[in-house]
């Protein structure tokens, strides 16, 4: 019972230890707040900036601040459009929807001062990456985010079962880039874990075990790598109810789509008082779709997203993120 109890109360402290340090990881220049992302800049975390794609340094002391922009790939590296608020003498902030992000999972950004001059991360920061262009090394680093973020609550767990006497397991993907550092994974009794909030999409990932990469040996669903060897993949899948608010007199009502290679028969929708609905769950992307009532093809009327496929058809348009 002794050892039972050591075992546990050990337990407990690496559990602690972990999530302490992963709270204090040195992720830089924003952090997740509900569905928003909030992108943080505190001069003080800064010690360079440079002014052009060569990397020339100037001391960041030597720079009076008038104004602080964010600039990434999501809005083109533009150095007006994103500016920060600013809270007080050390500390700006700009804050936008996690759903405003599409398409991508992880974005590279950097803060920019006066709309001129480029501040430089520090390389303690666990989220940088070195800054490219045209496939070229600027000799300079970017700070970056991901859309997905560690919650208890959120919509996918993985488990590591096993590895018990390993001192760091990390868990990286096509959601983070493949940072080696980021996604901490916490101990259990049986083995590690760690839960995220991810978008809809399907995403291919490995656990780092001490610096050794491997598949999840739990889950059959894989591709092939560049490698020659093989990626463990999860699909996250949203639910997603259409509605038909017409046609209420109608005998039958059909929703088809890209999302089951418009199937005409198997999505029934259901009636309701106000018309049709019909659920399903799908993972991130955009979906052509039409209802069938009564053998009569129609878009939504309600949908004004329209747009024309490869035959010349138009159809309705539905966006899941």
């Amino acid at each position: 019972m002794s050892k039972i109890i050591v075992h546990i109360i050990t337990l407990l402290i690496v559990f602690i230890t972990t999530t302490t340090f992963a709270q204090n990881s040195k992720v830089k220049g924003y952090r997740i707040e509900g569905d928003e992302i909030v992108f943080s800049f505190d001069k003080r975390d800064y010690k360079k900036v440079t002014k052009n794609n060569f990397g020339a340094e100037k001391d960041f002391k030597d720079i009076d601040i008038n104004n602080v922009v964010v600039a990434g790939e999501f809005n083109n590296w533009s150095l007006k459009k994103w500016r920060m608020v600013k809270l007080n003498e050390n500390n700006y902030e700009l804050r936008k929807k996690i759903e405003d992000f599409t398409d991508e999972f992880s974005w590279e950004f950097k803060f920019v001062i006066n709309n001129y001059y480029w501040a430089e991360p520090s390389r303690d920061a666990i989220n940088i990456s070195k800054a490219t262009k045209n496939e070229k090394n600027l000799n300079v680093y970017n700070l970056n985010f991901t859309t997905a973020y560690v919650d208890e609550n959120g919509n996918a767990t993985f488990n590591l079962n096993g590895f018990k006497e390993a001192d760091k397991v990390i868990l990286s993907g096509t959601f983070n880039r493949w940072n080696e550092d980021y996604f901490k994974m916490i101990p259990t009794i049986d083995g590690w874990k760690l839960t995220l909030q991810l978008k809809p999409g399907e995403y291919e990932y490995k656990f780092i075990v001490d610096g050794k990469w491997m598949e999840d040996p739990t889950n059959n669903l894989k591709n092939r790598n560049e490698f020659d060897g093989y990626n463990s993949v999860i699909k996250i899948y949203k639910w997603v109810t259409f509605h038909l608010n017409t046609n209420s007199d109608a005998k039958k009502v059909i929703l088809t789509g890209s999302f089951n290679n418009w199937d005409e028969n198997n999505y029934k929708m259901i009636r309701t008082k106000n018309g049709w609905e019909y659920t399903l769950k799908l993972y991130g992307g955009k979906y052509h779709y039409k209802f069938i009532v009564d053998d009569y093809w129609i878009t939504d009327p309600y949908n004004p997203v329209k747009e024309f496929d490869y035959d010349g058809n138009i159809n309705s348009v539905c966006i899941v993120k």
